[in-house]
């Protein structure tokens, strides 16, 4: 088993896929639209791993968790680049892009090295080699 993708609920939809496939080289299908629900989404593909589906519909209400903070449910996702100095890179980019980097980059106790931002709507990316 694996798991094949997660999906975000987003009212910014293109900001949110434009970010992943800038700082993450994420492919982008073409998109799905489907009017009578008022649906629209893409699905991102990283090199390898479980995609990402980038979903926007009418009504969703907005997530009333701080994301600074913890909570129960699911939190964060992790992607995986090449070297330590890659985690260090990336972070010190999006940073100067105006994306908040919550903690790190740093050693943990479990062995990775890692820096966690906020996405355009303040989704946790642990970003770890």
């Amino acid at each position: 088993m694996h798991i094949e993708h997660i999906a975000i609920w987003t009212n910014r939809l293109e900001e949110m896929r434009t970010f992943y496939m800038t700082f993450f080289g994420a492919a982008s299908n073409e998109g799905y639209h489907n009017p009578v629900k008022k649906f629209r989404s893409y699905f991102l593909s990283f090199e390898q791993g479980a995609r990402l589906e980038l979903m926007q519909k009418e009504g969703i209400p907005d997530n009333q968790n701080d994301p600074v903070q913890q909570y129960i449910g699911l939190i964060h996702f992790a992607i995986v680049v090449s070297s330590r100095q890659e985690v260090d890179q990336l972070s010190q980019t999006l940073q100067q892009a105006g994306y908040p980097i919550i903690d790190g980059p740093r050693q943990t106790g479990d062995g990775y090295y890692e820096s966690v931002v906020l996405d355009p709507d303040g989704n946790r990316i642990e970003i770890t080699a």
